[in-house]
């Protein structure tokens, strides 16, 4: 086990700066993937062979009767004098004489030779070393690993000596003086590290980075925030490897035996390939997941690393707002910030396909289909023509009349296309008074969709940046994702209550413009991600093929359900096959149990069958024995016959899920960003 954290998670260091060299120094073994590895110790891929302590004990003692009855054999002279030919042949004549100093030494000598040969062939055929190791005192203490002692100043990290290589040293001294002085967190050192990565890389020069760390020490290339730390932390976290400890594998015989009793963690690396957590309400998914996860990438955001959006109900516990950059309350008045529905483009038909897939995405048929399409053509129609006479996209209320087709907006927005000569934009504008009349048309669709945002508690929200006047100049600032560029911390709140269907077209949105914002990043060093708490209705066709390419655009995302029937039956299987990191909790039910068993497939497992045969006796002798032992143990004499064989079978099966999982625990597979892959694993969630 780590050493107990001699200091509170979210407290600051000790004055002497002892506690983050310790931290610091620690080991981290390379180990596979989702292993904690802060002071982990590698086991064997393979058990080793446990003899049973009942087996053993017995075994040791029956060797050591052994041992001593042939000593006493020989020392007694029953086995003969041939042990003492060597003896003889050894000592001179000259030491013949009785009570002869050097005979006496020879003698015991020898004896001793011979019973410590006879200590050693007994003892290994009697396993007393492992004896010794079980019960011994090697077993009465547990020594904590090595952490702490300083290593050699060229492999120690304290002194940064990356820095002192590439002719930095007064820079590299002045951030080992500020770790000895406890004037340095482990964000610093991260953030100071990714710092210097981009020097390496080129994009930051040398002499600049030099010059802010002998000005600034720990406190050098901070975050645009100010912010160096989080206002408290609830998770162990550990900012070197980039990973957050979640649980810990259980020892059980269904986990690989390296796995069993370490601790689990999740990095980047593994957030790469997005992670879906299902579970019914209670089971731990925003406390046990989505909460640690969050605090792990705002430290990660905080130390330049990453960018991350976190959405969720208003006051589902996934952390407090001063832990944020920004904060989008939409619905609450008092939000100093707004969502653009637009996602911050000027380009109508890129705004389009965003909106269609936040508006129609969840109607639109699994397999591939025209719903989804039609409707960015219907939203393409109009923001077209909209924004070339307005230089802006449409208000909420504008939007809706013109899918509506009320006659005074389309009349005004006819005009306005007159007066500026834009008849390409025009005839798109026919189009969609001819498709308006007839009765398959998706408009009126649309429009129910965006009445659900035209309400008095959003009547100040969801205006894009172009539709700022001075007239609005006091009401919430728009945000766009398009910010994903920066090392930002987003949290948006969404107004379940009482307003549960537009949470789900605003959920849909962020995602929409998630996915169509990083996948455009030029610098994509920046990982990125989203954490959806609850993507009921998100699942659609076009949200599935957006996961998808988040892994080569160094982005993940995080998404829990109660259950997947509240994804359509046909995305089930290509959601599951989407995401490389796959959760499922405790309480699970059986049809859900059975697209995970499913999806992590089967195994190869040795089967013992056991037959029990009862034995008859021939002779009088016989039965009368075999009637004594019945008598005694009151079961018939029986014979066991064991048959071992190769057979294939579920990793999981959907009954174990359903019905053997303990409370707070979890079945977890893992696959990085490089294509290794853990198998699943059942976690301990409270560990």
């Amino acid at each position: 086990m780590p050493p107990r954290p001699a200091r509170a998670p979210g407290m600051p260091p000790l004055p002497d700066g002892s506690a983050f060299l310790t931290w610091l120094r620690t080991p981290r073994p390379e180990a596979a993937p989702g292993v904690w590895r802060f002071g982990h110790r590698p086991r064997p891929e393979e058990e080793p062979e446990r003899i049973p302590g009942r087996q053993l004990l017995s075994g040791a003692l029956i060797a050591f009767l052994v041992g001593w009855l042939i000593w006493s054999l020989l020392w007694n002279g029953y086995l003969g004098g041939w042990w003492l030919l060597p003896l003889y042949a050894m000592i001179p004549d000259s030491w013949a004489e009785p009570h002869s100093f050097g005979a006496v030494v020879v003698v015991y000598a020898y004896y001793l030779l011979i019973a410590g040969a006879l200590m050693i062939g007994v003892g290994r055929l009697g396993r007393w070393g492992e004896v010794w190791r079980r019960y011994g005192p090697p077993a009465w203490r547990r020594t904590p690993p090595e952490s702490g002692r300083p290593p050699a100043p060229e492999a120690d990290p304290a002194t940064w000596p990356a820095l002192r290589a590439a002719g930095a040293a007064d820079a590299a001294e002045r951030l080992a003086a500020d770790a000895r002085a406890g004037l340095m967190r482990d964000v610093d050192h991260a953030r100071i590290a990714r710092a210097w990565q981009g020097v390496r890389t080129g994009r930051h020069p040398l002499a600049t980075f030099t010059s802010a760390v002998l000005n600034h020490g720990a406190a050098a290339c901070p975050h645009p925030s100010g912010a160096r730390d989080l206002p408290v932390r609830q998770a162990r976290h550990d900012l070197v490897t980039g990973q957050v400890r979640i649980g810990t594998a259980a020892d059980d015989v269904r986990n690989p035996y390296a796995y069993r009793g370490a601790g689990l963690a999740l990095g980047p690396e593994l957030l790469g390939t997005s992670l879906l957590a299902v579970g019914p309400a209670g089971s731990g998914k925003t406390g046990g997941v989505v909460r640690p996860l969050a605090e792990s990438l705002c430290l990660h955001a905080l130390a330049g690393r990453a960018a991350v959006v976190v959405v969720g109900a208003a006051g589902a516990g996934i952390g407090p707002a001063d832990a944020y950059d920004v904060v989008v309350r939409i619905g609450n008045p008092d939000s100093e910030y707004d969502l653009d529905l637009y996602g911050g483009t000027t380009d109508p038909d890129e705004a389009a396909a965003v909106l269609a897939e936040a508006l129609a995405g969840d109607l639109a048929d699994p397999h591939p289909g025209s719903d989804s399409r039609r409707a960015t053509t219907v939203l393409a129609q109009l923001l077209g023509p909209f924004h070339a006479v307005h230089g802006r996209f449409p208000s909420v209320p504008e939007l809706r009349g013109l899918l509506d087709g009320s006659p005074g907006p389309l009349a005004a927005l006819r005009q306005g296309l007159t007066e500026t000569g834009q008849e390409s934009l025009l005839r798109e504008l026919d189009a969609r008074e001819r498709q308006m009349a007839h009765p398959g048309d998706v408009g009126g669709v649309l429009a129910d969709r965006v009445a659900l945002l035209d309400r008095p508690a959003f009547a100040t929200f969801f205006k894009s940046t172009a539709a700022k006047s001075p007239a609005t100049a006091g009401q919430s600032r728009p945000f766009s994702l398009k910010a994903l560029d920066h090392p930002v911390r987003i949290r948006v709140d969404l107004p379940e209550r009482g307003h549960a269907d537009a949470s789900r077209v605003l959920a849909r949105l962020v995602l929409a413009q998630f996915t169509a914002s990083v996948t455009v990043r030029e610098d994509r060093s920046l990982f990125a991600c989203l954490v959806l708490d609850d993507a009921t209705g998100v699942i659609t066709p076009e949200a599935v093929r957006g996961i998808q390419r988040l892994r080569s655009a160094n982005a993940g995302a995080v998404l829990t359900l109660r259950t997947l029937d509240d994804v359509a039956r046909p995305l089930r299987g290509p959601l599951l096959g989407t995401v490389g990191c796959r959760m499922a909790l405790a309480g699970l039910t059986p049809w859900d149990g059975q697209d995970f068993a499913e999806v992590w497939g089967k195994e190869w497992t040795e089967a013992r069958d056991v037959t029990d045969r009862q034995i008859i006796a021939d002779s009088p002798a016989g039965k009368a024995w075999h009637a004594v032992r019945r008598a005694i143990t009151g079961k018939a004499p029986t014979a066991r016959a064991v048959t071992v064989r190769q057979v294939e079978r579920e990793r999981w099966s959907a009954s174990e899920l359903a019905h053997a999982m303990p409370a707070g625990h979890a079945v977890l597979s893992l696959t990085d960003v490089k294509g290794e892959h853990a198998p699943p694993l059942l976690v301990n969630l409270r560990g």
